[in-house]
């Protein structure tokens, strides 16, 4: 099954074009802590603000300027490198006077100490990121095109999609781990990580086709769906539709698609039945997808299909847009700006 190009929810309004990430100034993400440091315990926490560097090259820059195991460095998130970003790192057994070794050049711009923690930041321990993104040559229909797409956006979700970076260049990573659900040897040589990081492709390609199914209908839940709490991420299962919908026109609750594993719980009705016609297109069956979650130890998840767009602003001067909003975690810009822009 290949990846068609997933549907818009704002496909009737049309796309602006442009082009993103000129220079590294036009994408700017902050990523917001989940928690403070505490002010005691093993691990430093600072605050990194770096410009073309990603995540994994910050990290090997840490390990080798501060002379300690790459290991020993939390991380709440990934963030992309033709970009400024703003992240919390965690350094173990590292103190504020080694960490003012570290000097600021045209890569790391800025450094701060916060506090120590006794815990070390762990991926997803983020509440969400806020971009600030400049999209510039955008075409002459944009004045009509951009309030439209942002009303629909702000009124209904941004679909939940996950963007293309997950599936490599040639966006094909998804393939690798459909074969690995079949092959334990090929499993059995891969390292822990390496291996569910391709199951994990395969499970965000599954979920975007499931995603794709329901554009038209990323605000309505279903009987059988497992819908969303927006307030703790809690699931449970839809038995009369018509009664919890007024709560999902509130953004209290969203329906959800799933990221397969052994323990994750499928839809039933309708929603099951769009689950099951996408797998079986897939070429795979519920069973080999549980049976995979079980040997690679993930218990899969469900994954909202709609995310809400908040602490929105916009400007349009001339043919530049600038772009600011807030996103949960787990949440791509992509999301917001392929609905904008209308390009691959």
């Amino acid at each position: 099954m290949e990846p068609s190009i997933d549907p818009f929810l704002t496909n009737d309004i049309p796309g602006i074009g442009g082009q993103i990430r000129a220079t590294p100034e036009d994408f700017q993400v902050e990523e917001r802590p989940l928690y403070l440091p505490c002010g005691e315990g093993e691990h430093l926490y600072v605050k990194i603000t770096k410009r073309g560097l990603s995540t994994p090259d910050l990290v090997r820059r840490l390990s080798s300027t501060l002379g300690m195991k790459a290991q020993a460095i939390g991380v709440a998130g990934l963030k992309d490198a033709r970009a400024i970003t703003t992240q919390m790192i965690s350094l173990q057994g590292i103190t504020p006077q080694q960490v003012s070794q570290l000097k600021a050049d045209e890569q790391l711009l800025s450094v701060e100490v916060l506090a120590r923690h006794r815990n070390r930041l762990r991926t997803g321990h983020h509440a969400g990121n806020h971009f600030r993104l400049v999209i510039r040559d955008v075409a002459a229909q944009a004045a009509e095109a951009v309030p439209a797409v942002l009303d629909r956006l702000g009124a209904r979700g941004v679909p939940n999609y996950f963007g293309p970076q997950r599936q490599g260049k040639s966006g094909d990573n998804y393939q690798i781990g459909a074969a690995l659900l079949t092959d334990p040897r090929r499993r059995e040589k891969m390292g822990r990580a390496k291996r569910i990081w391709y199951l994990n492709t395969y499970q965000s390609f599954l979920f975007n086709r499931m995603l794709a199914r329901r554009i038209d209908r990323i605000d309505r839940v279903l009987t059988g769906d497992w819908a969303m709490k927006s307030d703790n991420g809690a699931c449970f299962q839809v038995e009369d539709a018509d009664q919890e919908q007024p709560r999902a026109d509130r953004f209290e609750i969203s329906p959800t698609g799933i990221l397969f594993g052994s323990r994750a719980s499928w839809a039933d009705g309708e929603p099951g039945k769009i689950e099951e016609a996408v797998i079986a297109e897939a070429g795979t069956t519920r069973d080999a997808l549980i049976a995979a979650g079980k040997a690679c130890g993930f218990r899969g998840e469900r994954r909202a299909l709609r995310i809400p767009l908040a602490e929105l602003e916009w400007s349009l001067n001339g043919s530049v847009l600038t772009l600011a909003f807030a996103l949960p975690p787990g949440a791509y810009a992509t999301s917001v700006l392929r609905e904008l822009m209308k390009t691959s």
